[in-house]
């Protein structure tokens, strides 16, 4: 007897053990940041990054087992390396959905990964089986790190609430700004009533698909290449009534065009690439994107390989260069999908590596300044409800 309750105690502890390390290990090998020596900063790129008010569309952060009020080790964002990248706003994204053998061409909806990284992380059992319910625990996450550092960082739900924390930070030292979004609403269990409680729990930035077709229509990664459901569209219209914003990232061509066909508004795209410069299946075409600019969208230009094709400081201001001559300097904007299962070249502390290389892209500065976030922030301004 003695014998076997040992044994327990041991498989407990090897258990518990491994419920501690196995998220940081599987992060660490799929948010990478290259190896990389100290990315050039002249003096001007330092001195303009500091006058800056830095925001982005898209991190998936609040998917990994970490305290984001401590500075990690591994991954691309928290608080402090924010703060170290002089980023005003960040938009926090929750991923309750991923496909077996993720990839950019095909995916069915009939796997996911993120059951089992769910219950290793040990988030609550409700988590485990309702899309809806990760969304939520995601959402009180940020919440709770909001509460214990106030100073440090706040959500915003609305124009105000955007208004009074930019207002704590007009001498760039306030708490950095939080905007929750979810990466396909798939997150509402396709039930429309859960669209109530996501929008209580703070979500404005609603993605329509992930990387596999989903109750709203195709995705750009699915198998149907099927645009707007009638759900889709109630969905798309319900969104729009409350004045949440609809980011078309991961959206089938049809569904883009669909949306565009039954909304007046704008519309983003958090996270993406130009197929002009990067001609991959990530990246939806330019007339697409030119379209949706002509409307007063923005374009959120992410750091990784698919999006950028040159992942460098460099290779990311080309891109911005390239959207700034098509598509005009009022529709590019950052989205990095920092912590979306990418490898990068360079973290959020790290940022003013970007400014140096978009000035030696000879973009002006007033161009780096909207880019690099009053675009966002003025859009967030408008839009907001």
């Amino acid at each position: 007897m003695r014998i076997v309750l040992l044994l327990v105690i041991l498989l407990g502890a090897a258990l518990g053990l491994g419920l501690a390390v196995v998220p940081g290990i599987v992060e660490n090998g799929m948010n990478r940041v290259v190896p990389h020596e100290p990315w050039p900063v002249d003096a001007r790129a330092a001195e303009l990054h500091a006058s800056l008010r830095v925001a982005d569309w898209h991190a998936d952060s609040l998917l990994w087992d970490r305290d984001l009020l401590a500075r990690a080790k591994r991954g691309h964002v928290d608080v402090p390396r924010l703060e170290a990248g002089n980023v005003t706003l960040q938009v926090f994204t929750a991923v309750t959905k991923s496909p077996a053998g993720q990839n950019y061409e095909s995916n069915t909806a009939d796997s996911d990964n993120i059951t089992a990284l769910a219950v290793v992380q040990q988030w609550p059992p409700r988590t485990w089986t309702s899309l809806a319910e990760r969304a939520l625990h995601q959402a009180q996450r940020l919440h709770a790190f909001a509460e214990r550092a106030p100073e440090r960082l706040v959500v915003v739900r609305d124009r105000a609430g955007l208004a009074a924390a930019l207002a704590a930070r007009a001498d760039g030292n306030g708490p950095v700004i939080g905007v929750l979004g979810v990466e396909g609403m798939h997150a509402l269990d396709g039930d429309l009533a859960n669209l109530d409680r996501l929008w209580d729990a703070g979500y404005r930035v609603f993605g329509l698909t992930h990387f596999f077709d989903n109750a709203l229509g195709g995705s750009l990664h699915g198998t149907s290449g099927a645009g707007l459901t009638a759900f889709g569209r109630e969905v798309v219209a319900e969104v729009h009534r409350r004045g949440g914003i609809l980011d078309l990232a991961h959206a089938s061509p049809a569904m883009v065009e669909d949306v565009l066909a039954v909304t007046e508004g704008p519309v983003i795209v958090s996270h993406t690439g130009l197929s002009g410069v990067c001609d991959t299946p990530r990246n939806l075409s330019d007339e697409l994107m030119a379209r949706i600019a002509q409307r007063g969208g923005l374009i959120g230009i992410g750091y990784w390989d698919a999006a950028v094709c040159d992942i460098t400081p460099a290779g990311v201001a080309a891109s911005i260069a390239y959207g700034v001559e098509r598509l005009g300097p009022g529709a590019l904007s950052l989205g990095s999908d920092y912590d979306g299962a990418t490898e990068v070249a360079f973290d959020t502390s790290e940022l003013p590596a970007l400014t140096h290389a978009l000035l030696e892209a000879e973009l002006d500065e007033e161009t780096i300044r909207a880019v690099m976030g009053e675009n966002t922030i003025a859009f967030l301004r408008r839009h907001l409800p």
